[in-house]
């Protein structure tokens, strides 16, 4: 539950989960109830997401509500001085920079909602979500319907073989799977050289 607003107290709220889960229809049913409310909203989004609308977030169920279009998370913090409530969709697709960003603006007394895939399509942590989650007061994982078995979905499930972490599509290459539906790819060279990287970080040095 998230509590009533009160002035100067700010916090963050996490809406994650895998493709087609209904967190960008949770963010925008967020923000609409925020504006109601007479709040100042500001809403974000990064510049690579042009799926449905470059001045829009756009659920996949056609959902939308307007917002601007930023490249760096430093931009989100310049741009929402005045506001008191600040909506950030697809947050995996920023750097790690936006963690900071969100203390900064929840430290304002800002409520900060962000959305975002909390896994890639290799069933790994995908950008700053992650560190996200850690620092957020409130946290809600959303579940699709598995296009296998109908069971809940939590894993995103590509369609086609291509090693790119990040390719910006929907139904067309993505679907969601539950656990023993999802089919993880092999280890790309890129997959395998940041598991490598961090096996040889985590392995002490010989005397």
């Amino acid at each position: 539950m998230v509590p009533i607003i009160q002035r100067n107290v700010g916090w963050i709220e996490v809406i994650c989960g895998c493709m087609f889960s209904g967190k960008t229809e949770e963010l925008i049913r967020r923000l609409r109830r925020a504006a109601i409310a007479r709040q100042k909203v500001s809403i974000f989004k990064p510049r690579i997401d042009t799926r449905y609308s470059e001045d829009h977030i756009v659920s996949h169920s056609d959902l939308k509500i307007p917002s601007s279009v930023v490249e760096h998370p430093r931009e989100i913090l310049e741009a929402s001085l005045e506001s008191q409530v600040v909506g950030i969709d697809e947050g995996q697709f920023f750097d790690e920079e936006l963690v900071a960003v969100c203390i900064k603006l929840a430290n304002m007394g800002k409520r900060v909602i962000v959305a975002g895939l909390d896994m890639d399509y290799r069933g790994v942590p995908f950008g700053p979500m992650p560190n996200l989650l850690c620092v957020a007061e409130y946290i809600t994982k959303t579940h699709a319907i598995c296009v296998r078995c109908g069971n809940p979905a939590t894993f995103t499930q590509r369609t086609i073989k291509d090693p790119s972490r990040v390719i910006v599509g929907a139904a067309n290459i993505y679907e969601a799977r539950c656990r023993n539906c999802f089919e993880p790819p092999e280890f790309t060279e890129e997959a395998s050289s940041e598991n490598h990287q961090k096996k040889t970080q985590a392995t002490p040095k010989s005397k």
